[in-house]
């Protein structure tokens, strides 16, 4: 089998999974995602095998943001990542970088950042192939 990613899976904590739940429920679908398993305390996102989990932290100790970190989804083009956000705005998300250009990161890149409700980084991001394969 070709594996496609070097990650299995992301998981971030929450303090109210059905809060989260109702948030991720609605900005997943922008990338083509959505739930693909459930359990109390939990539930994960993905295509098709669930890569992107949100649940109650295993320790019973309540769920934190830690500097520094964030989850960067793929999206298939600039207008997912434009949706992305929308959604992500929508249901409540706070905004830590509007769709755009991101020429630090290079030509390609093309994306977003928000802050869900549980303050997590969140970004959507498009890797554009073809500006990356133009001379430079």
């Amino acid at each position: 089998m070709d594996v496609p990613s070097i990650l299995s899976h992301v998981s971030l904590g929450t303090n109210d999974v059905e809060r989260a739940r109702k948030f991720y429920d609605a900005v997943m679908p922008a990338i083509g995602a959505k739930p693909i398993m459930d359990f109390p305390g939990a539930v994960a996102y993905g295509k098709k095998f669930p890569e992107f989990w949100v649940q109650t932290p295993a320790d019973g100790g309540p769920a934190e943001t830690a500097n520094g970190v964030h989850v960067a989804f793929l999206a298939a083009g600039r207008d997912e990542v434009d949706r992305f956000y929308e959604k992500a705005l929508e249901a409540g998300g706070t905004d830590d970088g509007a769709p755009g250009p991101r020429p630090e990161y290079g030509p390609p890149y093309y994306g977003c950042f928000v802050r869900d409700l549980d303050g997590h980084k969140i970004e959507a991001m498009f890797w554009d192939q073809a500006l990356a394969e133009q001379p430079g």
